[in-house]
Order: structure tokens, then C-alpha cells, then sequence
């Protein structure tokens, strides 16, 4: 057992860092968990598995001073290597992994990796039920579903893992090289935790790093990326120069339609180029279109991703929860051939939404703001839309219904993420439906 009598830190409490302890204990590791949080605020019945293990857990004050001697650090992805829990080890020179690294060291199967800042989870989705109904049998997992250590731990027989991969996760890797990787799309996020927009993008260009000529880079062509090893095929739903366009309404590969996107549930420019993505990667599996297109058309979109709600009154509600930065709103925003009344706003991360003002201008007719961020987006806005400023999703749920007329659209694409009201973006995305269901006929 490669990790037997290693004494190994565990950072976070989470799902990730529980995968990672519960690996490392099956390879003979001696763990502790270390949690800056108190354990009055930590799941119970995960700390009970954990030392029914013989993991050690320390929270609160004592886990961020935590002197004992270890061999391994683990840091699981929510946890910033610049916090007081990270900076307690990386000052003794530690050698520090991520759970993602941990879980790649121990997986056999070859790994199709899917980045970008936005449409990670529909791709990982979508080609996961794709290689399986062609026979190749994967799980989606990674950022969504099952970390990877939890996966590396079960007995399944697998073609290939399908894993989303977050930049948090890319930021400590060592080794990890995924024989066919997926670069989506790129747009600022995250500046809460990073310093710069150029430190967000080098973390997720780190999804390239270990691969060579024998991998495959699947890559938006309108992107501008730096020179990769692995051989590129390229996709872009407005570029005329890649592998796979699209034109009248189809995707095109080689100058071939391949798929017609209005035989699928998906709509939407970014959905086009996700559907081209996995189309991609199953080309570098060996698979043919005749093959991959009939389990892309039973495809079911998520909820909280431009998902209908109901029509009131002829106004249509849709919740785009899962819009947590201005990329998202973006697209969700050109989606619309009606105007719209927007509600947004939540979690101040760091970044203004100026850039979004033509466009909100353009397909708007008011906008409804809550949150941390409601004032500071007002005040980018307000010259170019009618801003109000809700006290609560439920006033601006209220707000909107009272002002909404006939024909338009209430679009609920918040543009950053949840967590100053809300325990998720799910969470806020069904509260946004219960709301608009109780609203009267």
C-alpha cells in the first residue's frame, strides 16, 4: 500500500477531504482532518464515519495550529492555499497535493477532464451519457457527484472516468494528465479568491501542463491559448476555422452536418458549443456520429440553467441560478428574443458588471437587484436601465410580477454566486421557483 504508516494532514471536512481521508486510511495512511470551522458546524454523521475510520479530526482553532509532524498534506479544493489552515504547512515546506492529484494517483482508468468557466457540469453530463449508451462505460464525477478519491475507492468496471474539474482543483496538481481534455470557455470569476484575472486563467490552464502528443486537447477556437502538447481539435458555434462549426442550424465536422440542435432539449449558443465539446471528445474515443447522436437528443437539461418555470399572466419565469458570473448572464441574456425584467445580484467576488451594461440596455426593460452586490451593480447600471433594489429574492419575485407585462420575460441570472443569502446556488434557484409557483393566476 503506496501510502502505509505515511502521517498524512487532511485539509477540509468536506466531501472532497473525507474521499481523501477515507482513501488514504484504505492505503494504510495514518490521517488527520483539519477543519477551520467549529465542529458544532460540521456534519455529524461525517465526523463520526471519519473517526469510526481511525481518522483523527481536529476543528476550529486547533486544527489552523496544528503543529504534529506529517509526511503529506492534502488540501481539498475549497480551501485557499493562502488561508491560515493552508500557510500552517506550506511555511514547514510540506509537500501539499490536492484531493483531485490524490484520486488520479490512485484511478487506473484513463481520464477525459472538462474545464472552462462556464457549461462544465452539462458537458460532463452530456458525454457521460453519451459514452455509456455507446457502450464505453464512465461516471461523471469529479466537481459534480463523487469526488475522485471516492471513485478510486469502489470496485467498478469502467472504460474511462468523465471528471469536471474546477480551477481550485488545478491549482495543486502535480502529475494529473487526463488523456483527453476539454477547455470550454473562458470569462473572469472567482476574484474573491484570486488576485488577478491572469492567476484564475493560469490555474485553469494547468489542465494541459502534463499532457504530450499522445493526448487530446479539445479546445474552443476562439479562445487564445498558449501552445499545448496534445493534439488540438477545435470548436466554436461562431468561428468559421474549426473542426466543428455551426451553420443553418446544424453542427458541422468537416464540412459535414452531424447534428441538427433543434432535434435536442438543449437551446442556447453556449449549449451548441458543449454539444460540439462532447461530440469532440467522443471523435478521440473512437466513436462515430452515427453512434453519439442518439443519446445527445434524450438529453434533459439540469435545473437552475435557463430552466423554464411558468408562465403567468403570458410572462414567461425562467431560473438561471447556476449563473454565478457575468459570462453566464451574458449568455443567458442573448438567449432571449423578448424583454426582459432581470433579477440579480448576491455575493460580492470582486469584479464589476460594467461590461454587461450594453447588453443589459439592449434587452432589458428593468432590472431588479438584490444582495451583497445590489448597489454597487445600480450604480453600473443605472444610466442605461430602471434599477430598483429588492430586499429579498421574495420582494423581488413580487417586484418583478408587478411590473412584468405581457409578452416579456422575468429572468432570474444573478451573475454571482449565492452564499450572502443563500446556501447554494440550487437553494436559491428553488426558492426563486417556489416563489414564482405561489404567485396567483
Amino acid at each position: 500500500m503506496k501510502y502505509s504508516g505515511k502521517k498524512v494532514a487532511v485539509l477540509g471536512a468536506g466531501l472532497s477531504g473525507t474521499a481523501a481521508a477515507l482513501l488514504l486510511r484504505s492505503e494504510g495512511a495514518e490521517v488527520t482532518v483539519l477543519d477551520s470551522a467549529d465542529e458544532n458546524r460540521l456534519l455529524k454523521s461525517t465526523l463520526d464515519n471519519l473517526r469510526s475510520r481511525g481518522v483523527t479530526v481536529r476543528s476550529g482553532p486547533a486544527a489552523e495550529n496544528d503543529r504534529s509532524p506529517c509526511d503529506l498534506v492534502v488540501l481539498s479544493p475549497g480551501i485557499d492555499p493562502l488561508s491560515p489552515l493552508a500557510t500552517n504547512f506550506s511555511a514547514r515546506k510540506i509537500e501539499t497535493i490536492g484531493e483531485l492529484e490524490l484520486g488520479w494517483r490512485s484511478v487506473e482508468e484513463p481520464v477525459i477532464a472538462i474545464t472552462g468557466t462556464n457549461g462544465k457540469t452539462t458537458t460532463t453530463e452530456l458525454l457521460a451519457q453519451m459514452l455509456n449508451a455507446c457502450g464505453q462505460s464512465t461516471i461523471a464525477c469529479g466537481n459534480i457527484g463523487k469526488p475522485l478519491c471516492e471513485v478510486a475507492l469502489e470496485d467498478r468496471d469502467l472504460y474511462v472516468l468523465t471528471v469536471e474539474v474546477s480551477s481550485f482543483q488545478l491549482e495543486t496538481i502535480s502529475t494529473f494528465r487526463p488523456t483527453v481534455s476539454v477547455w470550454l470557455n473562458f470569462a473572469p470569476d472567482h476574484l474573491d479568491r484570486y488576485r488577478s484575472v491572469a492567476e484564475y486563467r493560469a490555474a485553469k490552464l494547468r489542465i494541459f501542463e502534463n499532457q504530450t502528443a499522445e493526448d487530446v486537447a479539445v479546445v474552443n477556437a476562439g479562445e487564445s491559448l498558449p501552445k499545448i502538447a496534445a493534439r488540438a481539435v477545435t470548436f466554436s458555434a461562431y468561428a468559421n476555422r474549426a473542426d466543428f462549426r455551426f451553420e443553418a442550424g446544424s453542427i458541422v465536422y468537416q464540412n459535414q452536418p452531424v447534428l441538427r440542435m433543434a432535434d435536442l432539449k438543449l437551446r442556447g449558443s453556449h449549449n451548441i458549443e458543449n454539444v460540439m465539446a462532447t461530440l469532440a471528445v467522443g471523435l478521440a474515443r473512437g466513436l462515430t456520429f452515427e453512434q453519439m447522436v442518439p443519446p445527445l437528443h434524450t438529453y434533459e437539461p439540469r435545473p437552475h440553467r435557463c430552466e423554464f418555470v411558468r408562465e403567468v399572466g403570458g410572462v414567461t419565469y425562467i431560473n438561471d441560478s447556476k449563473a454565478t458570473n457575468l459570462d453566464a448572464v451574458e449568455k443567458a441574456l442573448l438567449a432571449q428574443n423578448r424583454k426582459v425584467i432581470l433579477i440579480a445580484g448576491g455575493k460580492d467576488k470582486g469584479f464589476t458588471f460594467e461590461t454587461l451594461r450594453p447588453l443589459v440596455s439592449e434587452k432589458s426593460r428593468a432590472v431588479i437587484l438584490i444582495g451583497e452586490m445590489a448597489t454597487r451593480i445600480c450604480e453600473d447600471w443605472k444610466d442605461a436601465v430602471a434599477c430598483e433594489i429588492a430586499n429579498s429574492l421574495a420582494d423581488a419575485v413580487e417586484r418583478a410580477h408587478a411590473i412584468a407585462q405581457t409578452g416579456e420575460v422575468v429572468l432570474f441570472s444573478p451573475g454571482t454566486s449565492s452564499f450572502d443569502m443563500f446556501k447554494s446556488y440550487a437553494d436559491r434557484g428553488d426558492q426563486f421557483r417556489a416563489l414564482v409557483h405561489a404567485l396567483p393566476k
